[in-house]
């Protein structure tokens, strides 16, 4: 005890500082001493009345100890006095056998009289529980039926006790009681007429339900009991068990596979929306009878029966085993999207397992799926395969429609923008909207799939459509007056280039809903081929002007050019009206156009120059020559400013080039040349020796010396290109008529 000791100490002298420590505290120590004594006394009152509760405890418990000991020795004789007199009681049993027997025999003998008046009234009874069942009064029936098989289920009872293995005496009650088990059978018929009707008789009379599954109940504790004896004394009645209440259930399954059968009313020859039709119906009924089940029927069936569950798990076999028939099936293509969309979504939607009204007996998520994933994925594989012969057949298809349109005498149609086109990217687009619509209804995985099939048979489209445009295009050149509307339509093939631009993007954006997808649809392809057969249609347009301008452009710098021929007029009047046809083009393609034509005018012009149609003979020849094609660069200048009106385009650079080229040929002094010649070559560093040479010769003035000496010059001078200056020599070829550049430097 010395540790507690000196802890106590150790605390007072804690709890003493704590009070005294300032002076004046000193003055109330007697009254510290007096509070701390009654503390004390209190805490030693509750120790006491403590110790004192437990050791009346104690001293119960001992007596309690001591009254259970007598207790196991009363105990203990008594055993001891029932042991011996039991002993005793040996031979005395020995000696009752024959009361035994007696007794046996009374009981035989007051079953056969308890049942003496139904035996002699089995028929009568028989007779009474037909015309029972027959009126529909099944309890009572059943009533009598139970009777008549109690007297008969006894009397083999108690033959089988007396000598079991005389079964002649047993067959001839059976055999007196032989139409008992006809009624059974009678009685069971109904019962399974009311079990398959059990939908609409529980909304019309609930009572027969109810009284159908007491039946089924009295007979389920019968032949419990009956199994029960059996285990004792091996003995069975005749057609037990009977089991009416696993046949209910079977009853009940069948009923539901007929239902869900039967609600196929049409056939694939006789409606092409059969299937949705079905499974339309299938959703109907199921849910209402579902909805019947939870709120009428489980009020007439015990709650061990489960008849909720039971049912549901009916209906879930049912139909399960009904899909997978279906899914075996040669489905086309809508019709697998029908199945699947049922199937993934429609059977755990709202409309249907999801349904409010089904809440809280049936939990979505632990809602087994009706198709194993093996299946599906079977269905989706077939459907993509199916969905790619179809879209192939479809784009096939929707392009000779459109080529037919090609050869029309009336222009094509234009959009709210007033521009041409015709409708092959709508159908096409409207085609894999209402495909993409449709996967996206089963999973998004889907969705994306058929996107990807329908951007890859997109980009096979786009090369067949880049090769009808081609023919279309030959076959214009061989009769040119034929397609009436050809130009419209080339205009409505390019203006639809962009259309299938703006489509494919506007889907991917709506269909693909993060980056990464949509770096792995790449259409960079699609967009090659689109630009490509747009640039393609544009030159046909272009050779269409240009062709009708070939013998206008081969009067330039000619004789006759020179006498005044209107030419660049005719040019230029024939380039703006094909223009204004290029109106409903649309604006980048347009712009194109523009420079293009601009480019080919400017190359054709300077090409005539090159090719030495003419060469002036004096000085007056060569100022009204250069002048003529400084006004004509100017018209042409003010002809593209014009068309290109409405979007920037430098139109100055191209015709300066042929006032450049006026410039050379305008110097009156020959000592000059070599520096007009040098500062074009500047500008222009594709220019080559051939280009001077032919130049030079247009002129008409200078000596073989001369030339000879410029061109040594200027090739010995340094060129430097700009970044972003455009060649305009380098595909003009100069005739090899002419003397060469290689006998000039010779």
């Amino acid at each position: 005890m010395e540790e507690p000791d000196r802890e106590a100490v150790a605390t007072a002298v804690q709890r003493v500082a704590g009070m005294l420590q300032r002076p004046d505290q000193l003055d109330k120590v007697e009254q510290y001493r007096r509070r701390e004594a009654r503390k004390k006394a209190s805490v030693e009152a509750r120790l006491k009345a403590a110790i004192q509760s437990q050791l009346d405890g104690v001293r119960t418990g001992l007596n309690q100890l001591h009254n259970a000991l007598n207790d196991v020795k009363d105990i203990q004789q008594s055993l001891a006095d029932v042991s011996k007199d039991w002993r005793q009681s040996i031979n005395t049993i020995e000696s009752l056998k024959d009361v035994k027997d007696a007794v046996v025999q009374h009981s035989q003998l007051a079953a056969a009289v308890e049942n003496l008046k139904n035996i002699f009234s089995v028929p009568e009874i028989v007779k009474e529980t037909q015309d029972l069942i027959e009126q529909g009064n099944l309890l009572h029936a059943h009533r009598k039926l139970m009777d008549l098989e109690c007297s008969r289920d006894d009397l083999m009872y108690e033959q089988f006790r007396t000598d079991s293995k005389n079964t002649h005496e047993r067959n001839l009650i059976q055999n007196y009681f032989g139409e008992v088990q006809h009624l059974s059978e009678e009685l069971a018929k109904q019962l399974w007429m009311v079990i398959q009707r059990a939908i609409t008789t529980v909304r019309k009379d609930p009572t027969l339900l109810v009284s159908v599954v007491r039946i089924i109940e009295r007979e389920e504790k019968i032949d419990r009991r009956m199994m029960d004896r059996k285990k004792q004394t091996t003995f069975i009645p005749p057609g037990r068990p009977k089991k009416w209440k696993e046949k209910m259930f079977d009853v009940l399954e069948k009923t539901i596979v007929t239902r869900i059968e039967g609600s196929q009313a049409d056939t694939r020859e006789s409606d092409k929306m059969w299937l949705v039709r079905h499974l339309e119906i299938t959703r109907r009924y199921m849910l209402e009878d579902l909805i019947i089940v939870k709120n009428l029927m489980v009020q007439c069936y015990p709650p061990h029966y489960n008849i909720f569950n039971q049912v549901l798990d009916s209906y879930h076999q049912a139909l399960s085993s009904r899909i997978q028939e279906l899914a075996s099936e040669e489905l086309e293509a809508n019709e697998i999207v029908s199945l699947l969309t049922w199937v993934l979504n429609t059977y755990q939607s709202s409309d249907m397992m999801g349904n409010i009204d089904l809440v809280p007996e049936v939990d979505v998520k632990s809602v087994r799926p009706l198709l194993s994933q093996e299946v599906v994925d079977q269905l989706l594989h077939m459907y993509m395969a199916t969905l790619r012969s179809n879209i192939i057949g479809w784009l096939r298809k929707a392009l000779e429609t459109d080529k037919k349109d090609w050869d029309r005498n009336t222009e094509p149609e234009a959009d709210q923008d007033g521009y041409y086109q015709t409708t092959l990217p709508a159908i096409v687009f409207q085609m894999f909207e209402q495909n993409l619509q449709v996967a996206a209804q089963i999973s998004e995985d889907l969705k994306k799939k058929v996107l990807q099939l329908c951007l890859q048979q997109m980009n096979t489209f786009l090369n067949r459509y880049s090769e009808e445009a081609q023919l279309y295009k030959e076959e214009h050149l061989k009769n040119r007056q034929l397609p009436a509307c050809y130009v419209q339509y080339m205009i409505a093939i390019i203006n639809n280039c962009q259309t299938f631009k703006e489509s494919i993007v506007s889907l991917k954006r709506k269909y693909l809903k993060n980056d990464e997808d949509m770096q792995m649809t790449s259409t960079v392809t699609m967009d090659s081929t689109l630009n490509n057969i747009a640039n393609d249609g544009c030159n046909s347009l272009l050779d269409e002007v240009f062709i009708d301008l070939e013998q206008h452009l081969n009067d330039l710098l000619t004789r006759k050019w020179l006498g005044g021929s209107n030419s660049v007029d005719t040019i230029c009047v024939t380039i703006e009206d094909y223009f204004n046809d290029f109106a409903k083009i649309k604006t980048h393609y347009k712009q194109e156009m523009t420079i293009k034509a601009h480019r080919k005018v400017v190359t054709e012009y300077v090409k005539a120059i090159m090719q030495k149609r003419i060469a002036f003979r004096n000085a007056d020849e060569r100022k009204d020559g250069a002048e003529r094609m400084i006004r004509e660069a100017e018209q042409f200048k003010f002809l593209f400013k014009r068309l290109a009106s409405g979007f920037s385009e430098e139109t100055d650079g191209l015709c300066n080039t042929i006032i450049d080229i006026a410039e050379v040929i305008k110097l009156t002094d020959p000592s000059l040349l070599y520096l007009e010649v040098s500062t074009l070559v500047s500008r222009y560093p594709d220019l080559r020796d051939d280009h001077i040479a032919a130049l030079l010769a247009v002129r008409g003035d200078a000596s073989r010396e001369m030339k000879q000496m410029i061109i040594e010059t200027v090739e010995q001078s340094q060129r430097h290109q700009s970044p972003n200056y455009t060649p305009i020599f380098k595909d003009i070829i100069v005739p090899s008529t002419a003397m060469s550049v290689q006998k000039l430097l010779k």
